[in-house]
């Protein structure tokens, strides 16, 4: 286990225990996030070492490696996926204006923690040339299996050449990553002029969150290191050079975090309230703003 002396994103020392949050999906054991007294960033602290998290990663339940279907929250996680893709597709689509590119123009595309490939390959059969690292070896083998797609490695960077890729992806990755401000440096090394970073982050100031407290699933310690809000990813990548360029809602996933959290709460699902808190989630984020459960960030380079 590792300590963080000071917060990452404004260094103050000043910190404070936030909540003790179980983790439920492979150890059992229990973890603290603390909250920056400065700027009220949250973060896991101590931590696995990076050296000693991959064992953290080891269940099937972990569905982002293992592209399970076991379960009937694995399967309604697989059904709506088939609509989110396409959402997801779309969005990459518009942030390089596709309808500009002519049929010998291909389009390049980075996805990191790009799991099991799914994402990839539907931007691959609609015209993207496609790339993506993926620390998990299990999640690069699935890719290979079952659509073709060789994966690189996390120490893949050099393999990438300056501003060579149009956009880049993060599909809730950036929490779990260690070294954040180099993984981001070398995202802004990559895109071209005028590419596009779309990351997909847990707002732990959304509604679901502040109710299950120590139980909201996509704390998932320790996996999680960070938790953002939304003030935080502003603050964050305005500091990494970035524009934030708009802030887009994921309102399916308000209903999947909601079912594992009553799962973590209570010892079971209670489906039918998973769904009320769900949807109370979403409309209290569209009353009030960016506090959706899971959020979408379009980022710009500041060259």
């Amino acid at each position: 286990m590792e300590k963080l002396n000071s917060c990452p994103i404004c260094q103050s020392t000043e910190l404070k225990t936030f909540l003790e949050c179980k983790d439920y999906t492979v150890s059992k054991d229990t973890f603290a996030i603390v909250e920056c007294a400065t700027c009220g960033f949250h973060f896991t602290n101590p931590r696995p070492t990076e050296a000693e998290c991959g064992k953290y990663y080891q269940s099937e339940d972990y569905i982002s490696h293992s592209d399970t279907k076991k379960g009937l929250i694995n399967s309604l996680y697989h059904y709506a996926r088939k609509f989110t893709l396409k959402k997801k597709l779309k969005l990459v689509n518009e942030s390089v204006g596709a309808q500009n590119f002519g049929p010998s123009q291909q389009r390049n595309l980075l996805d990191l923690g790009c799991g099991t490939g799914a994402f990839l390959n539907i931007c691959k059969e609609n015209g993207w040339k496609v790339q993506g690292i993926e620390p998990s070896a299990e999640a690069r083998e699935v890719a290979k299996k079952n659509y073709g797609i060789e994966l690189n490695d996390v120490n893949s960077w050099e393999k990438f050449p300056d501003n060579s890729v149009d956009v880049v992806t993060a599909w809730h990755v950036l929490e779990h990553v260690y070294e954040l401000e180099r993984e981001v440096n070398q995202v802004k090394r990559v895109l071209s002029s005028g590419g596009t970073f779309v990351v997909a982050l847990p707002n732990c100031s959304s509604a679901d969150a502040k109710f299950y407290g120590k139980h909201w699933a996509a704390y998932d310690v320790p996996r999680h290191i960070w938790h953002f809000t939304p003030a935080d990813v502003k603050r964050f990548f305005e500091s990494q050079g970035f524009k934030l360029e708009s802030v887009l809602p994921m309102p399916w996933d308000a209903y999947y975090i909601c079912m594992l959290s009553e799962k973590y709460k209570a010892g079971s699902v209670n489906y039918g309230r998973a769904m009320v808190h769900g949807w109370t989630s979403n409309n209290n984020a569209k009353d009030t703003g960016n506090t959706w459960s899971s959020q979408i960030y379009i980022l710009k380079p500041v060259k």
